[in-house]
């Protein structure tokens, strides 16, 4: 089996929806079950990709038996006849953006993210960046060239955390920035390291809520019980996932683990992702990532 890291970088809210909740939010955004962390559910991912491997197909028999080979037959197609030989994961969150009293907003992630995102990348390769080890206690790491530091202090929302600036930041830095911002590099001067606390209570406050409601068409007033609140990850959200690929069991249809991991996602490309798509949501950027695990896992 071969592995290989994708970034997904939202540029419209991201709704990933887990259905009607009994909370305070109607349709939260889902979220890992043991740690609260927002993911985007590799299901919808390598469903919108194989809409677009399809559409690319047109009528070219050949690459539509690759696609059925790399993501499984269609319903139409004797399902059962094999699988297909591309696994995606659930893209866990990265950075989430937060607004900031100084630099507009920062990238927070924190070392659980980071490690987490060190192991997708084989952390054990030698060449991803250590995580940063911070001081115990409510407090923050940010680049040398950061815009969000303020006399010795981060402010993101209404949170005062002790800051500092770290050389150790500069290795994440250096892997993301280029796809985070390709062309001008505005993520490095906004990248912030949070303790895990923080960044749990960030993920639970610094999403995105919207107020949605429903028109009666006859009065043009809200229609009964038809008004609720809906979660989205904010645009600039980064998240994080690993493609994992094995050779084709389609007859007929020869493809090494390397060609399906190159079909299913051949370089960066923008894509509708999760739900609300009619109302703007969900636009972003499908990022493979060079290097990292593209190996034996």
């Amino acid at each position: 089996m071969r592995s290989r890291p994708f970034l997904v970088h939202a540029l419209s809210p991201l709704h990933a929806g887990t259905g009607p909740a009994a909370e305070l939010v109607d349709l939260p955004t889902a979220r890992m079950r043991s740690t609260g962390i927002p993911i985007l559910p590799g299901s919808s991912i390598k469903g919108v990709l194989r809409d677009v491997r399809w559409e690319q197909a047109g009528q070219d028999q050949q690459r539509r038996a690759r696609v059925e080979a790399v993501f499984g037959p269609s319903p139409e197609n004797e399902p059962s006849a094999h699988a297909g030989a591309l696994v995606v994961g659930d893209a866990r969150l990265l950075a989430l953006p937060v607004r900031t009293f100084r630099g507009t907003f920062a990238w927070a992630t924190s070392p659980l993210l980071l490690a987490l995102a060190a192991r997708d990348l084989d952390g054990d390769s030698g060449t991803v960046p250590a995580v940063p080890t911070m001081n115990p206690g409510r407090n923050a790491l940010v680049s040398e060239e950061s815009l969000c530091l303020y006399g010795g202090h981060l402010y993101l929302e209404d949170l005062d955390l002790p800051a500092r600036t770290s050389p150790k930041l500069a290795g994440w830095a250096r892997l993301l920035a280029p796809l985070a911002s390709p062309g001008t590099d505005i993520f490095t001067c906004r990248l912030a390291l949070v303790d895990d606390e923080t960044m749990s209570f960030l993920c639970e406050t610094a999403t995105q809520v919207d107020a949605r409601v429903r028109l009666d068409p006859a009065t043009r007033t809200v229609a009964a019980g038809a008004l609720w609140l809906e979660e989205s990850l904010p645009p600039e959200t980064l998240l994080i996932g690993l493609l994992n690929a094995e050779r084709s069991r389609r007859q007929g249809t020869e493809m090494t683990p390397e060609d399906v991991l190159d079909f299913g996602l051949p370089g960066e490309e923008v894509v509708q992702l999760g739900g609300k798509a009619s109302t703007g949501h969900g636009r972003c950027r499908l990022i493979p990532i060079p290097g990292g695990s593209d190996g034996q896992a």
